[in-house]
């Protein structure tokens, strides 16, 4: 043993969608030096000694580091950032090995049990006294193995015995580390559970880490450590999730509180449970303290609110008061920062303010890895395709996302006739995905609305050149960024669309939406609009405030000119709404994953303001359609109706001179009715559903639905 080949590497977080496997990633010098090829087996030294599987890691990983996950860390006895000795082992194939569960279970549910482990512990080395997680199982998920046969290092095969032994007691295994086995009980999150948030984890953790685990160096500085941090961002982005698993990794007590369960109708109540509260996590510290919706307890005072304002003066002493210096921090999580006590903001409470947003491609790619990483995907389905695809998704959402399709799944199978048998070896197809993407929506945008509309340019006959003018306004910015950051040069921040009634303004607007694949906000100008001071300023900033967090997004103000016009001839409440306007479209320019777009058939009547450059400046008239242009709508709306040989679209075309695209959308339609109309009167419903196939729009139709459908123009 003495001449077996160490290295000395410093631990990292695993990747995503290695979370559960038992492998190790480690840099292509270190295997060389440790004489190893991916598959081997080598232990991993730190307080204790687990096994594990060597994979390469990626080229940006730096040479001197592991990736391991956290059921290995803890197995190792070790945190993110600790050094430990990595050495190749000898490892012999498992005749058997007994597994407890640390959840509880029924006998009935051991062979199913025994099936999942051996199929997730299949190839992978162990010992007795390790951790492992079954991913498919989630929380209920975690064993201990207990015995190996023979002893030692061991890799399950396919001849082994796997036993899930429901009556032994896992607090009597013993473990390589027990303080963090049972500070994972606790909390049940790891780091490699949280996607897309690497920057706002690395921030929370230097807040926490480190005046938990070595308070000495702030003492060595002369300085106190932060005492508080406050998480705030939408809902359902990882604030809570990002809490538990800091308390998990650094092996701190952990307590939970809800704010509103804190309330009390007694007086002095709240206020003894929010000390009981500090007391216990100075006992126990090292301790964080974790306030979901820290915002019920810490709202802004007020000389109506007296429950409150005592809440809040109780908060503001006992985080002045904390006696364990760097060994008692305070995290708070809330949706609504703007409502909390600004005292409960400023240096030395609520230290540091971390913003969790809602994620990007890569921090969705990230999400939806961890959330199918033990589920049986088909060969069809791509995260990458799926992370694109979810604009304005948060980390709940696509939680849900990934359920529902599961959920398809299952009711897929059901349909088809599968047994119990073949459920537990049912995949999630992208037919399932695309199934759960139609019931699933973003959190951000329900209460808007919000849709991706399924119509393109396609279905829009003619307005060829302001087709073309909305592509570079639009699409471009999103899908040739680099050019733009390459030539300096700041995509247009609003278009307006104007032309008379009918001529496809807001039928345009969907089908930019519908092609780009982005979330398209739809806000009808008057519905903002409200008689109390402040109200329709506040819906406008809503608007735009939830459509950044669902960005890429396109906001269309239809009929905007009721919203905004001009100034000095309008309204008191109009004025304010447009200043509000020029105020969200100003900061538009730094948000080039957010458009605005609007339509009017009354220009004149906006205030100039807006339509200069730098807020709605492409301006591109929509005019009413040309020969051509009705030929192409004709062409949309009645190409695929059952039209008699005397009919004639290029004819009709030239008929229709005055008549919009509306007009010959009504025109078709109720040419259709007429048609329709007389197979009613000839036949009986049953006869006519049969004949269906027989009907036919002839000519005359179309000349008596002329009388009645007048051009707008």
């Amino acid at each position: 043993m003495t001449n077996t080949p160490t290295v000395t590497l410093t631990v990292r977080g695993a990747e995503k969608r290695d979370g559960g496997r038992g492998i190790a990633r480690i840099a292509d010098e270190a295997r060389q030096q440790l004489g190893v090829l991916s598959g081997d087996t080598v232990a991993v030294e730190g307080n204790g000694t687990t096994v594990v599987k060597v994979w390469p890691a990626a080229s940006t990983v730096p040479e001197n580091t592991i990736q391991i996950d956290a059921e290995t860390r803890t197995n190792a006895g070790v945190r993110i950032g600790d050094e430990v000795s990595v050495r190749p082992i000898s490892v012999s194939d498992a005749d058997s090995i007994t597994v407890v569960p640390k959840a509880n279970f029924s006998l009935d549910d051991v062979d199913t049990l025994e099936r999942a482990v051996k199929r997730e512990l299949l190839d992978r080395p162990v010992q007795s006294g390790e951790r492992a997680r079954i991913e498919r199982l989630g929380d209920a998920g975690l064993f201990v193995v207990t015995r190996t046969n023979p002893g030692g290092t061991v890799r399950v095969t396919n001849d082994t015995n796997v036993k899930v032994s429901l009556s032994d007691m896992v607090e009597s295994v013993s473990t390589s580390s027990t303080d963090a086995d049972d500070s994972t009980d606790v909390t049940g999150a790891a780091y490699e559970d949280i996607g897309g948030l690497d920057d706002e984890l690395r921030r929370v953790r230097e807040m926490v880490e480190l005046p938990l685990s070595n308070p000495e160096l702030f003492r060595r500085l002369g300085i106190d450590p932060p005492k508080g941090v406050l998480l705030y961002g939408p809902p359902g982005t990882g604030k809570t999730l990002i809490a538990k698993a800091v308390a998990n990794e650094v092996n701190a007590h952990f307590v939970s509180v809800s704010g509103p369960e804190v309330m009390s109708k007694y007086k002095g109540e709240s206020e003894e449970r929010l000390r009981e509260i500090f007391t216990e996590a100075n006992e126990n510290a090292p301790a964080i303290i974790f306030f979901d919706e820290v915002d019920s307890l810490g709202g802004k005072r007020d000389e109506e609110s007296d429950m409150e304002n005592r809440l809040v003066a109780q908060m503001l002493s006992l985080m002045d008061g904390l006696e364990s210096r760097g060994e008692v921090v305070v995290i708070g999580a809330t949706n609504r920062v703007d409502a909390i006590d600004p005292a409960l903001r400023r240096g030395g409470r609520f230290d540091r303010e971390i913003e969790i947003g809602a994620p990007d491609e890569g921090g969705r790619r990230e999400i939806l890895e961890v959330h199918t990483r033990g589920m049986p995907l088909a060969d069809d389905v791509a995260v990458e395709r799926l992370a694109a695809t979810t604009h304005g998704f948060v980390g709940a959402d696509l939680h849900t996302l990934v359920t529902e399709a599961a959920m398809a799944a299952l009711r897929r199978a059901r349909d088809d006739g599968a047994d119990d048998d073949a459920l537990l070896s049912v995949e999630v197809t992208r037919g399932d995905f695309n199934t759960a993407l139609a019931s699933v929506e973003p959190s951000a945008m329900r209460e808007f609305v919000a849709e991706a509309p399924d119509i393109s340019f396609e279905d829009v006959g003619g307005l060829n050149d302001a087709k073309q003018t909305l592509i570079e306004a639009v699409e471009w910015p999103l899908s040739y960024s680099n050019l733009f950051e390459a030539t300096r040069t700041e995509p247009p921040s609003g278009v307006l669309l104007y032309g008379p009634p009918g001529t496809g303004k807001t039928l345009l607007a969907r089908a930019l939406a519908g092609e780009s694949d982005v979330n398209f906000v739809s806000v009808a100008g008057p519905e903002l609009l409200d008689r109390y001071v402040g109200e329709s300023e506040k819906s406008v900033r809503e608007v735009f405030d939830r459509a950044r967090q669902a960005s890429p997004a396109i906001i269309f103000f239809d009929e905007i000119d009721a919203l905004a016009s001009q100034r000095g001839e309008s309204h008191e409440v109009t004025e304010r709404v447009v200043s509000q306007l020029l105020t969200e479209l100003d900061g538009l320019t730094e948000n080039p994953n957010l458009v605005v777009l609007a339509a009017t058939n009354r220009r004149e009547a906006i205030d100039p303001a807006l339509l200069r450059p730098g807020r709605l400046e492409s301006h591109i008239e929509i005019p009413a359609p040309g020969e051509e242009g009705r030929r192409k709508i004709l062409s949309v709306h009645a190409g695929d109706k059952p039209l008699a040989d005397d009919i004639d679209l290029d004819w009709l075309a030239t008929e229709l001179e005055g008549y919009t695209g509306a007009d010959i959308e009504a025109l078709v339609r109720a040419a259709s009715m007429r048609a329709i109309r007389e197979a009613a009167d000839e036949l009986t419903p049953e006869e006519a559903n049969e004949r269906a196939d027989e009907i036919v729009i002839e000519q005359r139709h179309f000349d008596a639905a002329r009388e009645f459908v007048q051009p707008t123009l």
